[in-house]
């Protein structure tokens, strides 16, 4: 049996400490090999517009049996008064899946009532990339304030009023698992975050937008009539790598020397905007007098300790997304509308599995193939040109390297957790 050594995983999530190395994994031939890859990624497809042959393709990928992925994915097509509006999305939890969850199921219904209450006020505003680029961002600030303005609802004077409030009291009134849990469910979601990566497509496909919360990521991948293609990002990562994220919490938070620290928001987590992740939102009261009495309650909480008292004025994590717009049926002599054109929403787990060969060279490989995988399945080989993408990123042609991610003999996950859409435009 081959065998393999930390080096040989892609990514960073794997190490020499997570040894003994090396370790044995299954060589896989090609039909093999695509079978067990669809089997982890659950590929699926959504057609968009049949006549127009417009589509998106999807997979959600965690090679580990013991290891539930914290990410998901949307695809959906809103009806607004009888106009169909997309909206595909990737959101990557932290902590947990609970309030990715939360939000790939309830986010589009938020920015669907939006778009309604706008038709009804006034049809003309639908016309306006910058309204519509409005809406999305109150959209979804709008559906992060509620996150933990529901739970401050269920107290008597909200915040200030737990002061009047024993830890039995709040225990009974958080802890309703015996008759419903609705309390439970609202301040457990509090408790979790995930990043967010929303596009929405208007019903004459004339604009495209992109909304970002966190370190997901959206490439314009675009082919104009010869077989080279352009690759566009359209998003910036908000974590501590990017040094204008950095400057802006230390803008809103003077004084404070360890707003940031280690690349990380008071020193703990990573995005620096996200739906959720409460405690680096609220003041510290929010998590010592609530979530702490969260049932099954904390056998430990000095880590979060660590950053409650650095806590001093809040919030230190925005949940205002970055917009980005791009017209999709315009064109010049210059710029002529592309032949093909692909959106590709990703969590960070693709591009830590590009590390190594980097993902331009991945992207220029997939968009090679292009043609000749979709629709097709020659050989075993999926024509979901969203598994065809990871497959690319795991190795592609080298079936060896492939297999190794997918069969490695590990007792805990060996990548992160990798959601990817491509949308055809």
């Amino acid at each position: 049996m081959p065998l393999a050594y930390s080096s040989d995983i892609p990514g960073n999530r794997c190490g020499p400490e997570d040894g003994p190395w090396p370790r044995p994994y299954t060589v896989l031939d090609e039909p093999e090999l695509w079978r067990e890859l669809a089997a982890l990624a659950k590929p699926q497809s959504v057609m968009l517009d049949r006549k127009r042959g417009w589509r998106a393709d999807a997979v959600n990928f965690q090679p580990s049996p013991t290891t539930r992925t914290q990410d998901r994915y949307v695809v959906q097509q809103l009806d607004i008064h009888g106009h169909s509006w997309t909206l595909t999305g990737v959101f990557d939890g932290h902590l947990g899946d609970i309030t990715a969850e939360h939000t790939a199921y309830h986010l589009p219904i938020i920015i669907r009532d939006f778009l309604r209450e706008a038709m009804d006020d006034d049809p003309q505003q639908l016309e306006d990339p910058d309204f519509i680029s409005d809406l999305l961002s109150h959209a979804m600030t709008s559906f992060d304030d509620a996150i933990a303005g529901d739970v401050l609802d269920l107290f008597p004077g909200g915040l200030a009023g737990l002061a009047n409030l024993s830890d039995d009291n709040i225990r009974h009134i958080i802890n309703d698992i015996h008759t419903g849990g609705a309390n439970f469910k609202k301040a457990r979601l509090c408790m979790y975050g995930t990043t967010a990566l929303v596009a929405l497509v208007d019903p004459d496909h004339k604009n495209l937008w992109v909304a970002n919360l966190g370190d997901c990521a959206a490439v314009m991948v675009t082919q104009t009539g010869s077989e080279e293609w352009k690759t566009e990002l359209l998003t910036t990562d908000q974590n501590g790598d990017n040094p204008d994220e950095v400057d802006r919490v230390r803008r809103e938070h003077p004084g404070e020397p360890d707003c940031v620290s280690d690349h990380r928001v008071l020193g703990a987590i990573a995005p620096f905007r996200c739906i959720g992740d409460t405690p680096f939102k609220q003041p510290p009261e929010f998590t010592r007098r609530i979530l702490y009495n969260l049932y099954p309650g904390f056998q430990n909480t000095s880590p979060w300790e660590e950053f409650l008292v650095l806590n001093h004025t809040p919030p230190y994590i925005s949940a205002i997304p970055e917009i980005t717009h791009r017209l999709l049926n315009t064109g010049t002599a210059s710029s002529p509308i592309p032949t093909s054109r692909f959106l590709i929403l990703s969590s960070d787990g693709l591009s830590d599995l590009c590390t190594g060969p980097g993902q331009q060279r991945v992207l220029d490989a997939w968009s090679q193939n292009l043609r000749r995988s979709i629709g097709t399945d020659t050989a075993g080989k999926s024509g979901n040109i969203a598994l065809r993408l990871l497959w690319q990123a795991l190795g592609g042609d080298d079936g060896d390297s492939v297999s190794r991610v997918l069969t490695l003999e590990m007792d805990t996950s060996w990548i992160d957790d990798t959601s990817i859409v491509v949308q055809s435009l």
